[in-house]
């Protein structure tokens, strides 16, 4: 090792003992001196400067957007519970599908903070980027480089080998006494300051021009491995951890490993009870089955994983005024109220306004204007009115009662039997056009860069947006003459928009905004069907044969295709060129000829003729159901090359049979 790379792993240990231990071994003066012999040597010498030099952190040049990161796996939210019977009740669901038996558990503080994945390859810092919806994110990489507690260069120690790739995953947050003196410092400075430590991180994060991330306090704890290649993977959580820990990455200290599920329990409530004593904002705590192997045999629902669950602290409540209730429209014509509340803070948010639900709950509760009212937020994210304190009335309150007619357009209502909602039908209402634009253009759905509410809003408001497919028709001579539109934001949204016509089908189905059709349902029907016009033509009784959909669902998405507006939309959408589907797929076998009905298959490693999802799409044409996981319900592990890792595990404990290409081809013929 040259002298200067002794001077770099010299200055890295001491930042790892400093921003990860908060044990340093030399005094600032002692750091600032190593500091600057290294910029003197790379001023003097430019060429022998390295990206994960130390000095790098700071300094790149503003970016004008995020790019977009798919993620090797899926960062999934995490299910609830407030309470120790639904932490029990999660237990059991869990021995209902690997039988009962001795579990370990692991409990993880949940931070208040922005999930980031790191990517290192060769042991150094390559990737960094938000969580996104889970499978897409952001590559923020420039402004996680700023963070000190994420190491530039793995291992930060000796005695401890890099792996070839690593994907690492983590929280990035805002310590309590930092964020305090941060805005300090914007009230200072005249700036805006914050409502609270995450979204403080969040913004921070986000920011176009990591010299401002570079001057934000923020800090970093790892929690999982996303992937691996070139070193051993833990078979445990806690392995995972320990793991990580001796690369240089900053662990929860109050992390536990339990083999009791009482014990276990007992110290989750103790921390939960105890969590405003920490120096950064904490929701609660994370509890994951031990065991990677049964994590994948357990594998997921929804979006969210069987083998961990968040447990939340009861939801913060506060007392407050109903200063009037109001009623906005929503996509699908729903007329949704909402109580507008003298200003309380709830949880550090001072929160003005809080759901009503619909008109039964304001009845039932006997909520009316003027009213004191004790509001929550549920989940700590949604504030709503938990019930009203009639004990204090004066007598001047007013009974509330939804409109007979749209606010936003006049028409009048509907209440369709046996439901609570009450909705405005006129297609043109514009109320229900800007939230469909915003739909279209949210994350989930199509995500197109810089499409906010504020710009749907005022393109519907302009005249220049009639339905979602009328986004495709924007040119740089419809938005230069609108205020704030200068030519890099109109060329930046025009990119967008064209870059949003390439979306998977399920996000083409989600952002349609079919009743009852949100992205679960929708990642369902895309498996079943190869386009949308596919989708459109099926009748009633096909829809409701897919498993997990009901007669409500498919009685919605068959009423969404006879409406001739919507047919309309699609033409304008196939016109512009969205893309509405996978073409080329070979024909699905008539019902007759279904050999691997009734099975279940995963997929792991590299097959000799066919990608994982030319091989998914041959076993769903002949009957058979793929999914990503091994569970007891899996009656195949197909295996290629370098196959291995938790699925191949999952599989052996599970005595799962396995399947090469051709072994899995020989079932046609076999007809089993």
């Amino acid at each position: 090792m040259s002298a200067l790379e002794q001077l770099r792993s010299l200055i890295a240990y001491h930042n790892y003992r400093y921003y990860v231990l908060d044990d340093p071994e030399v005094s600032d003066a002692e750091y600032d001196a190593l500091m600057n012999q290294l910029r003197t040597i790379e001023a003097e010498h430019p060429e022998l400067v390295t990206p994960d030099s130390p000095t790098q952190r700071v300094g790149a040049t503003p970016l004008e957007r995020f790019h977009k990161v798919r993620h090797s796996r899926p960062m999934l939210s995490l299910g609830n519970a407030f309470g120790a019977g639904e932490v029990r009740a999660w237990q059991q669901r869990i021995f209902r599908i690997i039988g009962e038996q001795p579990l370990e558990y692991v409990v993880e503080p949940k931070i208040d903070g922005l999930a980031v994945s790191l990517t290192y390859r060769a042991g150094k810092f390559a990737l960094g980027a938000t969580r996104g919806d889970g499978t897409e994110g952001e590559d923020v990489t420039q402004n996680l480089r700023t963070v000190k507690a994420i190491p530039l260069h793995i291992p930060v120690l000796p005695n401890v080998d890099a792996p070839t790739l690593i994907e690492v995953r983590g929280e990035v947050f805002m310590p309590k006494d930092q964020f305090a003196a941060l805005n300090r410092r914007q009230e200072a400075a005249d700036e805006k300051t914050f409502a609270n430590p995450r979204n403080a991180a969040a913004g921070s994060l986000r920011q176009l021009d990591p010299r401002v991330t570079a001057r934000r306090p923020l800090s970093f704890l790892a929690y999982q491995i996303g992937y691996l290649e070139g070193a051993k993977l833990p078979q445990t959580q806690w392995e995972s951890l320990q793991y990580l820990r001796q690369l240089g990455f900053p662990v929860s200290e109050d992390a536990r490993l339990f083999s009791d599920f009482s014990e276990m329990l007992d110290y989750a409530q103790q921390w939960l009870a105890h969590r405003e004593t920490l120096n950064y904002e904490a929701d609660g705590v994370v509890i994951k089955v031990n065991d990677i192997g049964l994590q994948e045999a357990l594998g997921y629902v929804s979006r969210e994983p069987r083998w961990a669950i968040a447990l939340k602290a009861p939801a913060e409540e506060a007392v407050t005024r109903v200063l009037d209730i109001r009623v906005n429209v929503g996509r699908t014509g729903t007329l949704n109220p909402y109580a507008v509340l003298e200003p309380v803070a709830v949880g550090g948010v001072t929160v003005q306004h809080a759901t009503l639900h619909n008109a039964d709950y304001i009845r039932e509760k006997d909520i009316r204007i003027g009213d004191t009212v004790i509001i929550t937020r549920a989940g700590e994210v949604i504030p709503r009115v938990v019930r009203s304190l009639p004990e204090l009335r004066t007598g001047g309150e007013q009974p509330f009662r939804m409109p007979e007619r749209c606010p936003a357009c006049d028409e009048p209502v509907t209440q369709p039997e046996g439901e609570t909602a009450i909705y405005c039908v006129n297609a043109a209402c514009p109320a229900q056009l800007v939230r469909r634009v915003e739909h279209w253009a949210s994350r989930g759905a199509m995500d197109i860069e810089g499409f906010g509410s504020k710009m749907a809003a005022l393109l519907v408001e302009k005249g220049l947006i009639h339905d979602v497919a009328d986004i495709y028709r924007l040119q740089a001579s419809d938005l230069l003459p609108l205020e704030g539109f200068a030519e890099k934001k109109v060329q930046n949204l025009l990119e967008a928009i064209e870059e949003s016509k390439n979306r998977s089908l399920a996000q083409l189905i989600t952002a349609l905004g079919i009743k009852f059709v949100g992205a679960t349902v929708a990642e369902l029907l895309a498996q079943h069907y190869s386009t949308l016009d596919d989708l459109l033509a099926a009748s009633p009784e096909e829809l409701e044969a897919i498993e997990g959909l009901g007669p409500h669902t498919a009685g919605s998405i068959v009423d969404w295709e006879q409406r001739e507006h919507n047919r309309q939309v699609v033409a304008k959408l196939r016109q512009a060129g969205v893309k509405l589907g996978e073409t080329g797929r070979a024909p699905a076998p008539s019902p007759g000829d279904r050999p691997l009905d009734g099975l279940t298959f995963v997929i792991t490693g590299t097959l000799p003729t066919m990608s994982r999802k030319e091989a998914a799409d041959w076993i769903k044409a002949r009957g058979g159901k793929v999914t990503g996981s091994v569970s007891k319900n899996t009656d195949y592990l197909v295996v290629g090359e370098k196959a291995g890792g938790t699925k191949f595990e999952a599989a052996r404990r599970l005595h799962i049979p396995q399947l090469t290409e051709e072994e899995l081809r020989g079932l046609e013929s076999k007809g089993i």
